[in-house]
């Protein structure tokens, strides 16, 4: 998996994983929300470590899908009785912990920006399944329940989705889009520094490149070839 800190794990494989010594064994099974692991240690350098696993999902069951199904059925009744609202269904009843503490909002993590997203999706960034249901949804109505697969976890679920809003096509402006001319405007202005900092590198550093690679182009030019 190559050296990671344990903030970059989910909690359960990092407290396993952190706690081998030993690279000649391996743990326990692991359970997670990828499913099931057997982790062996490779190597650890302070509060990072480098380990191998084997990694097996369990796949929902035919049974399990329909008795899931029928339940978010009853659930979808509710709503539609007002018996309680979208947003407490996915509070409290929800099993997505990425959306249930948001009361259901989905992020897209396309233009996450210092740790903080926008709800705001084009249609091809949503996972397809979504995409297809949310299309023929008006706005503020909610839709049957459906079987999609979540990722990354690769899990079968069944969902309901619900349709807050939607912009027509038009002309890109602050209002609407910031976030995303944001983060446009961000890595172009990356580009642009990386870029300028080579052009400096240029002037003091040397590079040996191996024969049979010599003839190659470079991504950034002005190297100086000798």
């Amino acid at each position: 998996m190559g050296m990671q800190s344990k903030g970059m794990l989910v909690p359960e494989f990092a407290n396993v994983a952190f706690n081998l010594t030993d690279p000649r064994r391996v743990s326990n099974i692991v359970e997670t929300e990828y499913g099931f692991h057997i982790i062996q240690l490779i190597e650890k350098r302070g509060d990072r470590i480098n380990v191998r696993h084997i990694l097996l999902r369990p796949r929902a069951s035919e049974k399990e899908l329909n008795e899931a199904s029928t339940r978010m059925d009853s659930l979808y009744t509710d709503i539609l009785a007002d018996k309680l609202t979208f947003e407490e269904a996915a509070t409290y009843l929800s099993v997505d912990k990425d959306t249930r503490n948001n009361k259901g909002l989905m992020v897209n993590q396309i233009y996450e920006s210092n740790n903080f997203g926008t709800p705001k999706y084009e249609m091809q960034e949503l996972p397809p399944e979504i995409a297809k249901v949310v299309d023929s949804l008006q706005v503020g109505q909610i839709s049957t329940p459906f079987l999609m697969m979540k990722e990354p976890q690769q899990k079968d679920v069944i969902a309901i989705v619900k349709l807050k809003a939607r912009t027509p096509n038009h002309r890109a402006n602050l209002t609407d889009d910031y976030q995303a001319l944001k983060t446009m405007v961000e890595d172009r202005k990356k580009e642009e520094l990386l870029r300028d900092w080579v052009a400096k590198k240029q002037k003091t550093i040397y590079v040996r490149i191996a024969e049979g690679w010599q003839k190659c182009d470079f991504q950034y030019p002005g190297w100086i070839r000798e």
